[in-house]
């Protein structure tokens, strides 16, 4: 069964998930990880971003997030891609990644989409989904937690470095969150 993806408006609470084009495995590297960090949390301060939860795998970002009042989510994804986009292929290049066949997918990436620059990092969309009630909230917030899990990473949702199930087990994780109430 498939999802309608929702329009987005001002005041929703939304299931988000961006992907890392032909699913490659980037964010296995710590330095490259850490570009997706402090940009979200730039989004937090400047931006109006407010991240319920959130896990980054290796090739993709999954989050619950909602907006400030009068800010934008499409706005918003649609920058944090491009600046991650063009901060992640730098930093590739900067940290001498033993990948170099990296920057060539992306590279091909951006000549098959006419819209892209020289690199294409992330697939198109972010797969807004609105969550309604409380079933579906919890749903999505076991699903990103477990994500890890689910993938072999970890035993426990909370042992997993980049995500926000340590936040929701008591603990302090890397970006702070806005609990689901």
């Amino acid at each position: 069964m498939g999802y309608k993806y929702a329009v987005t408006d001002d005041s929703g609470i939304y299931f988000i998930t961006t992907t890392v084009v032909n699913w490659i495995d980037v964010f296995t590297r710590k330095e490259l990880a850490e570009v997706i960090i402090e940009s979200l949390k730039y989004c937090q301060k400047e931006k109006g971003l407010i991240i319920h939860a959130w896990c980054l795998m290796p090739s993709h970002l999954h989050m619950i997030v909602s907006m400030q009042e009068g800010k934008n989510l499409p706005d918003l994804m649609r920058d944090f891609k491009k600046f991650t986009s063009r901060k992640i292929t730098q930093s590739i290049r900067e940290i001498n990644e033993s990948r170099d066949w990296l920057l060539n997918k992306f590279s091909f990436a951006a000549k098959i989409h006419a819209k892209s620059d020289e690199f294409k990092f992330w697939q198109d969309g972010y797969h807004p989904i609105s969550l309604e009630t409380n079933l579906f909230i919890e749903q999505k917030l076991d699903y990103i937690h477990r994500n890890p899990v689910e993938a072999g990473f970890v035993y426990e949702p909370e042992h997993y470095v980049y995500s926000s199930a340590i936040n929701y087990s008591g603990g302090l994780g890397l970006i702070e969150v806005v609990y689901l109430e």
